[in-house]
């Protein structure tokens, strides 16, 4: 029954509201089924050559030699790509920086400049989405609307820094569309693909693979693949890949993963190419992969197995697991039983020659192993790996060393064993953590006391001064959490804020007196209670960009200086760890023995419980709706590694009777945001019905970052961009032919890279600028012959297509890495929009503290950061200015981009971590807490050149002319010694300047007329040019950042040193340190200098000169006992020299962490000539003359009889001649005076003949 009145209008609101609130329950619905058929993600694929253009090819990185593709670009006949354009890159000066054919010489191949390269593979790029059953539909649609997609290329730096220069490379491409060869009668185009070259480079065998869209077609998030260089692959018979450590197994069967304990993943970050996995159970097998487990193989290994037991190894049964594996760049470790194994990869980008492994190599045969220990870090240009002994070796550590794929090992400390120094009986090594950078070795010792009670310590051995101490003593029980509980900020401020603010710079030492909002923690001091619960420590962990040093086992210390440990009581000690995984990003992943996954944010204190947990049971249940593959009822964790920051899980799963191994993301963030609704609601009763609230620990809405500098410059990251030739085909579509000249011109791009490094500075700063510097007036026409489809080879390259690029923008992130030189700084602000404190509709948000900014600094005695604050009243909001400072205080001086310091910066908001999260396209970020590595020292990117150009400017304008060689060479110009002109008397002697020696003019024919003309220098000199005023060297140098692109003047002071020389470019030879010191100090008292100046500056010793841009210049010397004194010339030209000469500023340049070294050829002609060598001279030429003298005048005398003489002879020649033509042609009429005078001539000439023959045997007898 109705009451009256209009009663329906209240139900109808009703009705309303109900409908409004199913609308916005199933709107998040709706848009999720729009977001997840529109959820596209790009798939890439390496295929080799004759895999282009098939479907379903895939291929592994094994090929590392080069292919010419010069038939190709034979046929570009009216191209811009000639490459004669580059002479002088060619001859003499190859380095070894880019992989050619054959990669093994470590050089570029010394051939003509003619032929360009094609590396070996493609990048195979297409694109999926869910909800969509034809992927070559999407991919022609794609085409069809203009997608391209980028691909970034980056290359990681090498090891060993000796052998390969250190750069951080990338190199950014446009795909170009393929249309697959297989038939097709229905459609124009049935599959299709897009391509890029692979580029590989010397010295780098890891390469990210970064792939992102032109902005046009679909919408692609971007993704990363790792595309790295298998070394343990091989091509068998008929192209079939087979493995060089061992035989593939095709069959994952279940017993190998299920209920099997996980085990860590052991490499050297970011430098391994190929990661390995042990642990099979009875198995001598391991998981390896070249992509991060995006796929895998299942290898046996080809090992002897062999268990060597004695009495002093105690080991109590065989078997065939491989406990520890460990990769490294180049080489692959294993443990079984008590043995070490390791194998050499192959890898001629690398070692200059194919130095693999031909089967599996035991070291340490006669030493009973227990533990290999990883090091994640190389340093000094190498990689180690460390093995923990038992028996007869117990308290050393067997210590390896990697250097290009040769492994060594020497057993330390040197001179005593761990429990001699430590003074203790029986002690035992559980684990060694080496610091790189320090070269530091910290080990967890395990002693054994007289009444059989353990208690452990942390001993340091310092490699370089062989010197052992103990840092610490970990407690014998684990404390008691709930007394005497201290609480205090989660990290300690290391940042002001500004110049006026009166609070000191905080040491990581030290607590703030500031509330730590309800993380807890316990500082050991000695002084707290303990519960009856033993601490068994057995790991540590090392992070060397904030010197965060843990010890783990059923507890969990921290330390800043391994010296003071903090007690985090928020782990259970009823667990146990048993590996900890950390990512060098400022968080870390904990594996306990039950398979439990903990996650801790370095520089706080709070331990958070991810799987088994509430948020896990919520994420999987929603995992199962989505019908997501990545999940299944029964599943086993084999491992867990970061990548990319990101942490993933390789799990096992059974699906069905169906087992697999799968990669998938481990959704940290996912996770904390469930676990803090799950852990912080409030039923609260509003009139008859509860609402349902949540506590918002987060006060802000968003964290932005800006103003962000240029990214290059911080990050040193070089990128050139190559977009593949223009092709005349109407759909766009290229052929093998096009993907061939898009090979050779990215090769030909790198190559140019790789050459610029060279000591002559090039006039312009462009690595690109000799490929087109004589072509780009043709441009347009070149674009003429493109628009009109006329170029040759349906084939149009764009001269602005392929070059370096300088001007990137950040990002709105901070970058990967920071460096920073001497005194250097980066800037940027922090936008905090702070959160309303109103209630809204719905459920409630509490903003439960103020919004207030730190910047954690890891080592504040070497960098300082100002936090500067200004509030936004109108916007809600606080702005942030931080500037992150060098203090000029922790480094000396280094080559680019050597040994540097590692640090970093946290910036974070105080008593946030862990609670603020930000909403993105590819799933919630974590905010409020952003680490980033900081390098200090000379960044990658800088070298010193040598000005050419200006060098020649400048000395032509003080020294009022320039005379070059005979032969000019544009690539090293000649520079005179000293014009033919002395030097005035001058009334005090000098002993760096010696009498005025003979000096050859610019281009002498005759050493003779130089001698004779060396009187009287006023009719050698060049107008202009005093005879009192010698030839001044002026050198200049050039500061080019490759990065940048900067080139400036080097304005700093330097040393300069001629450390080689020869007459001819195959005579240099180098000096010793004796003969440097000697041709080039001030003080030498032997009369060798090659070289003086007028600069007064010394360094310290007074060994050297100290030069610099302002200086005087230099005179050459060439004295007596020099090398160049006195040079032999080899043809009538003046005598030349080559000087090597090295230019460093190191010790004597304070305003940069960069010694800048440089070794350049000096090419100096006119050189003089000795006393006495032009004595010999001047006697050669005057006997020639006086010689030539008097034949002239003997025939001049001798004339008149000499002509006499050939009148007579030719009188009497002609007169025999006539005579007998009389006999011979007389009349016939008489036959009689015929016959009579033909038998008289017979007879005469008889007669004569007779004579003379006669004659000539006598004369034949007397001689």
């Amino acid at each position: 029954m109705f009451p009256a009145g209009p009663a329906p209008r209240p139900k109808l609101r009703v009705l309303r509201a109900l409908w409004a609130l199913l609308v916005v329950l199933l709107a998040p619905w709706r848009l999720w089924a729009i977001q997840e058929t529109q959820e596209c993600t790009w798939q890439v694929v390496l295929n080799n050559l004759e895999s282009v253009g098939k479907n379903d090819a895939i291929d592994h990185f094994v090929d590392q030699e080069l292919y010419t593709v010069d038939k190709v670009f034979d046929l570009l006949v009216d191209a811009p790509i000639d490459p004669d354009e580059v002479r002088g890159l060619g001859a003499g000066e190859w380095e070894r920086s880019w992989s050619c054919t054959l990669l093994g010489s470590g050089h570029l191949l010394t051939i003509s400049l003619q032929t360009y390269l094609g590396f070996p593979y493609y990048l195979k790029i297409n694109y999926s989405c869910t909800g969509e059953v034809s992927s070559e539909a999407l991919v022609r649609k794609g085409h069809l609307t203009g997608l391209k997609p980028v691909v970034l290329v980056t290359f990681q730096s090498p090891v060993n820094f000796h052998r390969w220069k250190i750069e951080q490379l990338q190199i950014q491409m446009e795909a170009a569309p393929f249309r697959s060869p297989e038939r097709c009668d229905a459609e124009e185009v049935c599959l299709m693909s897009w391509y890029t070259p692979m580029p590989i480079k010397n010295g780098s065998v890891v390469m990210r693979v970064d792939v992102s869209s032109n902005g046009l077609g679909p919408f692609i998030p971007n993704k990363r693949f790792h595309v790295n260089i298998n070394g343990f692959l091989e091509g068998g018979r008929d192209r079939e890949l087979q493995f060089t450590v061992g035989n593939e197994l095709f069959h994952l069967i279940p017993q190998y993963f299920v209920n099997v304990p996980s085990r860590p993943l052991w490499y050297t970050v970011d430098q391994t190419p190929v990661l390995i996995l042990g642990g099979i159970p009875e198995e001598k097998a391991i998981l390896l992969t070249d992509t991060n487990f995006k796929d895998f193989f299942l290898v046996e290994l080809s090992i002897d197995s062999c268990w060597v037991g004695s009495f002093y190894c105690p080991q109590a049964s065989f078997t065939a697991t491989i406990y520890d594996a460990i990769a490294t760049e180049s080489t692959l470790f294993i443990r079984q039983n008590q043995l070490i194994y390791y194998f050499t990869g192959t890898y001629t980008t690398l070692y200059e020659s194919k130095r693999g492994s031909e089967r599996w190599v035991r070291v340490l045969a006669n030493e009973c192993i227990k533990r290999l220990c990883p090091v994640h870090f190389h340093s000094n240009g190498s990689e180690y790996v460390m093995a923990l002994t038992t028996g007869k070796h117990e308290g050393y550590v067997h210590f390896g060393t990697i250097t290009d794929g040769l492994v060594s090992f020497q057993l330390l400390p040197r001179h005593w064993s761990v429990c001699s120094a430590i003074l203790v009986v029986n002690c035992s090594i559980t684990w060694a953590t080496f610091i790189a950078g320090d070269y530091n070795l910290l080990m967890l010792v395990e002693i054994v006391g007289p009444a059989s009670s353990k208690y452990f310590q942390v001993v340091s051995y310092d490699l370089v001064n062989d010197y052992l101490v103990v840092l610490y003593t970990i407690p014998e029980f684990i404390p008691d959490g709930r007394r005497g509980r201290q609480r205090g900020l989660e990290k300690w401020v290391g940042a002001r804020r500004g110049p006026s603010d009166p609070t000191s710079l905080l040491c990581p030492l030290c607590l703030c007196p500031l509330p730590a909002q309800g993380l807890e923690f316990l500082m050991i001091l000695g002084t707290e209670s303990y519960t009856n619960f033993p601490m068994v420590p057995k790991g540590m962990s090392y992070n060397p960009y904030n010197n965060l040093l843990f010890i783990w086992g059923n507890f969990l210390l921290q330390s800043f200086n391994s010296e003071n440990f903090i007690y985090l009581a928020d782990f259970p000690k009823e667990l146990s760890i048993k590996y900890l995984v950390n990512s060098f990003r400022g968080d870390m992943a904990i594996v306990t023995e039950n398979e439990e996954i903990w996650y801790l944010l370095e520089g706080s204190y709070h331990v958070y419980q991810l799987f088994p947990s509430k948020a896990w049971d919520v994420y999987i249940n929603l995992q199962v709706l989505q019908q997501s593959s990545l999940y299944a009822p029964n599943e086993t964790m084999v491992t867990l590694f970061y990548e990319d920051k990101k942490l993933y899980q390789l799990v096992y799963l059974i699906d069905n009777q169906q087992g697999r191994l799968v990669k998938r993301l481990m959704p940290v963030e996912q996770l904390l945001i469930y676990q803090q609704i799950s852990d912080e609601y409030v039923l609260e009763r509003q009139g008859s019905h509860l609402t349902l609230s949540f506590s918002n620990f987060c006060p802000f809405t968003v964290m932005r970052l800006r103003e962000l500098p240029n990214p290059k410059i911080y990050t040193r990251q070089e990128r050139y961009r190559a977009q593949p030739p223009r092709v005349s085909e109407p759909w766009g579509f290229h052929s093998e032919n096009s993907l061939a000249v898009y090979q050779g011109l990215v090769y030909y791009l790198l190559w140019l890279h790789s050459k610029y490094d060279k000591p002559y500075a090039d006039p312009a700063h462009d690595p690109t600028w000799r490929w087109w510097k004589n072509k780009k007036q043709d441009q347009d026409y070149h674009f003429y012959l493109a628009s009109n489809r006329r170029s040759a080879g349906s084939v149009h390259v764009d001269m602005t297509s392929y070059e370096k690029i300088y001007d990137l923008k950040a990002e709105n992130e901070l970058p990967e890495r920071i460096f920073l030189d001497k005194g250097t700084s980066y800037s940027f602000s922090v936008f905090l929009t702070a959160r309303k404190p109103e209630v809204l509709h719905g459920p409630s948000f509490q903003v439960l503290s103020p919004v207030d900014l730190a910047v954690v600094l890891a080592d504040p005695h070497c960098i300082e950061a100002i936090v500067k604050e200004k509030v936004l009243v109108n916007l809600t909001s606080v702005l942030f200015r931080v500037k992150l400072s060098d203090k000029r205080s922790c480094f000396d001086q280094g080559i680019s981009g050597h040994h540097l310091m590692k640090t970093s910066m946290l910036v974070k908001v105080l008593g946030l971590s862990g609670h603020c999260f930000q909403n993105t396209n590819q799933g919630p970020r974590m905010q409020s807490n952003l680490m980033v590595p900081v390098l200090i020292g000379c960044p990658p990117g800088k070298r010193l050149a040598f000005d050419i150009t200006y060098t020649v400017q400048y000395n032509r304008a003080q020294n009022k002319h320039y005379f070059d060689c005979v032969k000019v060479d544009p690539e090293m110009p000649c520079f005179l010694f000293r014009d033919s002109g002395c030097p005035a008397p001058s009334p005090l002697p000098s002993p760096a300047l010696p009498a005025c020696p003979l000096t050859a003019p610019t281009h002498p024919l005759l050493f003779l007329w130089v001698f004779h003309l060396s009187s009287f220098p006023s009719l050698i000199s060049p107008p202009g040019l005093h005879p009192s005023d010698p030839t001044v060297f002026y050198p200049f140098f050039l500061i080019q950042d490759l990065v940048t692109g900067d080139s400036g003047s080097f304005q700093g002071s330097y040393v300069l040193k001629v450390v080689g020389g020869g007459p001819t470019l195959d005579t240099i030879k180098e000096y010793s340190e004796e003969e440097i010191y000697r041709f080039n100090s001030p003080l030498d008292k032997t009369g060798s200098l090659i070289w003086t100046t007028e600069n007064t500056m010394t360094t310290e010793d007074l060994s050297f000169n100290i030069m610099s841009h302002n200086s005087l210049g230099i005179e050459w010397l060439c004295q007596e006992n020099s090398p160049c004194h006195d040079t032999i010339p080899y043809h009538i030209f003046a005598p030349e020299f080559f000087f090597k000469v090295l230019v460093s500023n190191r010790g004597v340049d304070k305003s940069t962490y960069c010694d800048y070294q440089l070794t350049f050829l000096l090419h100096i002609h006119g050189l003089p000539l000795s006393a006495r060598r032009a004595f010999l001279i001047l006697l050669v030429s005057a006997s020639l003359f006086v010689g030539l003298v008097i034949l002239y005048i003997v025939c001049c005398l001798l004339s008149p009889y000499m002509v006499k003489f050939c009148n007579i002879l030719r009188w009497k020649i002609n007169s025999i001649i006539g005579l007998e033509s009389y006999y011979t042609y007389s009349t016939p009429s008489d036959g009689r005076a015929f016959s009579h005078s033909g038998t008289v001539s017979w007879r005469n000439s008889r007669l004569n003949s007779r004579v003379f023959y006669k004659g000539a045997e006598e004369n034949k007898a007397e001689t």
